[in-house]
């Protein structure tokens, strides 16, 4: 016990608001992008969450959830999407009565040239090193997952979530993963926000699979952590492929 345990605010209060002050930048390059496309922060937000569905699509439903508004703002974003031929509206396949949204060439188009080249954000995380890269993008999927599971987000397309993950199965410290559905190794480094091909795992075989990746995950030491290295090794982290979301 020290004078500062009293002094000092929660530390889960002083990360939400450290997040608070990274988000703020994150707001304002939105804005810029928006503004760029002639969109509202809503209307991109909801344009990029269906170029991410591809084919497939969504449902109006999906869209207010994923963006974490009321289904008529979202029913607002998409008419006015719809009217700059951004997005197209179909019968669902699943269901005649719901319409499927899905983004058009032109939406594709507008939401590639949205995409913020010059990010503060994105340069600030490039002076950590490999190896707290991937340790904050491991952090950044616990905290996510926790949200999901308090259902203070919708479900996200997470690697951790899928069928086919299988966590900690090689020995190889760089490449520790295995996805099922490509039938090859991957990294922590390599670990998706929003895969396209992500198949949500039975709740039985999530659990088991997450109670893994927690147990199992590799510690840095002290000289690794300040080499930027690779868990059990001499050498420094490699930056490995870069895969889109």
């Amino acid at each position: 016990m020290t004078p500062f345990d009293a002094l000092s605010t929660p530390l889960p209060r002083r990360l939400r608001e450290g997040l608070d002050r990274i988000g703020a930048v994150l707001r304002a390059e939105r804005w810029g992008a928006a503004e760029g496309a002639a969109l509202t922060p809503t209307q991109l937000d909801a344009l990029t969450f269906l170029v991410a569905r591809g084919d497939q699509g969504a449902r109006l439903r999906a869209v207010a959830d994923h963006l974490a508004v009321s289904q008529p703002t979202a029913t607002d974003s998409v008419a006015a999407l719809a009217r700059k031929g951004l997005i197209a509206k179909s019968p669902d396949p699943e269901d005649a009565r719901a319409v499927r949204l899905r983004a058009t060439a032109a939406g594709r188009a507008a939401s590639l040239a949205a995409q913020t080249e010059d990010s503060a954000i994105e340069r600030a995380l490039a002076t950590l090193l490999a190896s707290e890269q991937e340790q904050l993008l491991r952090l950044v999927i616990k905290t996510i997952r926790a949200l999901q599971e308090a259902e203070a987000i919708a479900p996200q397309r997470l690697c951790v979530g899928c069928r086919h993950f299988r966590p900690f199965v090689h020995e190889d410290a760089e490449l520790p993963h295995h996805c099922a559905l490509v039938d090859a190794a991957f990294g922590g480094r390599h670990l998706r926000l929003d895969c396209p091909e992500q198949e949500e795992a039975p709740p039985a075989q999530r659990d088991a699979a997450w109670a893994l990746f927690l147990r199992a995950a590799p510690r840095l030491s002290a000289r690794e952590a300040s080499r930027g290295g690779v868990p059990g090794t001499n050498r420094p982290a490699a930056a490995g492929p870069k895969l889109e979301d």
